[in-house]
């Protein structure tokens, strides 16, 4: 059995019992496309920090985000919490947004069926969405690094499209394309990134968790910049401890 704690409350799942694999990879024309005609070619250039992101539902206090982060060396311990956190929203009425790599879908896809959720139901309806990592990443960077307005263009759309007509509906998301950054081994692109996602929480609502791959650091360095983008640290069972809120003094530095 795992936990999760999202609210100060701990629920408990069950492991994924059998293999059932399913990916289903949004391209990156495809999410052009939710972004709107003409779009696909304006983030791809640089310079884009004028482009504005699509209005949210409505301004909230960044402390009440929650910016959840793992670290991992096992990537089925990781897709077990990552199962947990989306299919507990699933089955409040959330919606769920996964920006992952192919294997990783897989798993995650494993631990839902696991705990019963009909994912078949959930795409076909709209409330689960899965993108590649990688692809989506491509729309935003501009000479090594996320142009902020660039990345608002692209998932604040994404984002917005997901809750056209569920407006009322928190959105769960779980993202991996800082640690796609880290492992390629640029650092600064990575709290970038993860600098712009709680900018962007200001006007949109989601809760995020990330996944780093703990070989990635050396003796620890880069955990403490890490963790300085986010409320919350998630143990291996899942269970979530808050950390000081440095994120609006992390932003004022860039």
């Amino acid at each position: 059995m795992h936990s999760v704690t999202v609210d100060g409350m701990a629920k408990k799942v069950t492991a994924p019992r059998k293999p059932g694999l399913h990916f289903e990879k949004i391209s990156v024309a495809e999410v052009a496309k939710k972004i709107g005609p003409g779009n696909a070619a304006k983030v791809r250039r640089n310079g884009m920090d004028d482009l504005t992101a699509e209005p949210g539902p409505r301004p909230r206090p960044r402390s009440s985000h929650f910016h959840g982060v793992q670290f991992y060396n096992d990537p089925d311990a990781l897709c077990r919490i990552v199962g947990s956190f989306v299919g507990e929203g699933l089955e409040r009425t959330d919606l769920a947004l996964l920006i992952v790599t192919p294997d990783h879908a897989e798993r995650i896809d494993r631990c839902l069926r696991a705990r019963g959720t009909n994912l078949d139901d959930a795409r076909r309806d709209g409330r689960l969405v899965t993108v590649d990592a990688e692809a989506t990443l491509q729309l935003f960077m501009a000479d090594g690094l996320p142009n902020p307005g660039a990345f608002r263009q692209t998932i604040g759309s994404v984002l917005t499209e997901l809750r056209r007509g569920r407006e009322r509906c928190t959105v769960r998301a779980y993202g991996e394309m800082v640690d796609l950054l880290w492992k390629d081994g640029r650092e600064a692109a990575a709290i970038r990134l993860e600098t712009l996602w709680n900018q962007l929480a200001v006007t949109h609502d989601f809760d995020l968790l990330c996944g780093y791959s703990i070989g990635n650091f050396y003796k620890g360095a880069g955990i403490e910049d890490i963790c300085n983008q986010h409320s919350h640290l998630l143990a291996d069972t899942g269970d979530a401890t808050a950390l000081p809120d440095r994120r609006a003094e992390s932003a004022a530095l860039l």
